[in-house]
């Protein structure tokens, strides 16, 4: 049975899931929508299609399009891209685009689409980790993908007066951005066209919507996992590495389990931070802990896309991709995004 709206939006109001309808005047604040969507056959991903508007350059926005194969390809679509305007067809501010990326609120926190119409650079997922990508040219790309949200919103609030935190609450408060930020659990159909061959797929997946003041500066690693299994059950979690001098304990932790129709907070016991980076087949199971006790969910990661020394987060080796998760009997394909400093990976 489909959750109701007062469910899917867990405490935030209506208008928080549409979008801001003109430049705000902190040239700090952005607005960013991001999705991780994987097929539900495994023969490809888009392991984060986004934007970031922020306000000093609202009129020339951030894309992310990543798109992924299970035999290595990679075609990478990142760049800058002039805004579209945000009023949708009923009116309301309900458009985030960007160049050849658009999403549109249809239903908030219920119903959204997606669009990517444009080129993106051809290449394979080794030659991001080793150097050279890009050699093959450019593809160009036709995305067309409707999303039901399936679960409620995943929510972290954080204040913008920070004078009362202390200095580790303030850092990971910036990273996480001070504002508020969603992330929920979909599923999807869309119609995909890449070098002349159309896929018609169903697909499940992760969308991000924040509107935030966010700050990377000293931002050292993260561990963000998540996915929704066949039966509808479905977890979150999001950890830093521990901060010198802090021990084992990591520095963030956050962490979310819905299972049987109830969103039950967890933390996490065990993260699989980045450490080998290879193609796929890396393990990243994760152990969370909860009122159900503690949960085992395994994950082996694929259709994965790299960065290596990734200079918008102070040079991090950076993964976005998937992993075949599996729950007990349910299994599925899920979103995958670690980073770690070079001088704790090793490459191959």
């Amino acid at each position: 049975m489909a959750l109701s709206i007062e469910q899917l939006r867990d405490g935030l109001a209506p208008e928080q899931d549409l979008v801001l309808p003109s430049q705000p005047a902190d040239p700090e604040m952005r607005e960013s929508v991001s999705v991780w969507l994987f097929d539900d056959e495994g023969r490809f991903a888009f392991p984060r299609m986004g934007i970031e508007a922020e306000g000093h350059s609202w009129d020339n926005r951030r894309v992310q399009g990543n798109f992924s194969f299970a035999d290595g390809r990679v075609l990478n679509g990142a760049g800058m891209g002039a805004a579209h305007a945000p009023i949708g067809p009923d009116g309301t501010p309900s458009v985030l685009g960007a160049g050849p990326i658009r999403f549109r609120c249809v239903e908030p926190f219920r119903r959204w689409t997606m669009h990517w119409h444009g080129p993106a650079r051809d290449g394979n997922v080794e030659q991001q980790i080793h150097g050279g990508f890009g050699t093959g040219g450019s593809v160009d790309i036709a995305l067309d993908v409707e999303m039901e949200m399936v679960t409620p919103a995943w929510v972290q609030e954080n204040a913008t007066d920070t004078s009362g935190m202390s200095e580790i609450e303030m850092a990971n408060a910036g990273a996480m951005g001070l504002g508020y930020r969603l992330e929920h659990h979909f599923l999807a159909t869309g119609r995909y066209t890449v070098g002349g061959e159309t896929f018609a797929f169903k697909g499940r997946g992760t969308r991000v919507h924040r509107q935030s003041i966010r700050s990377l500066t000293g931002f050292f690693g993260h561990c963000w996992l998540s996915a929704v299994f066949p039966n509808g059950d479905a977890f979150g979690c999001l950890g830093y590495p521990p901060r010198d001098g802090t021990g084992d304990a990591l520095s963030y932790n956050d962490a979310v389990i819905y299972k049987d129709g109830r969103m039950i907070p967890a933390r996490i016991v065990d993260a699989p931070f980045l450490r080998r980076i290879i193609p796929s087949g890396d393990d990243v199971t994760v152990v969370l802990e909860s009122a159900l006790g503690r949960t085992v969910i395994a994950g082996t990661t694929a259709l994965s896309t790299f960065r290596i020394g990734n200079p918008d987060i102070g040079g991090l080796n950076l993964q976005q991709g998937g992993a075949m998760f599996s729950w007990g009997d349910q299994h599925a394909y899920g979103m995958v995004e670690r980073s770690t400093h070079e001088s704790q990976t090793t490459i191959g």
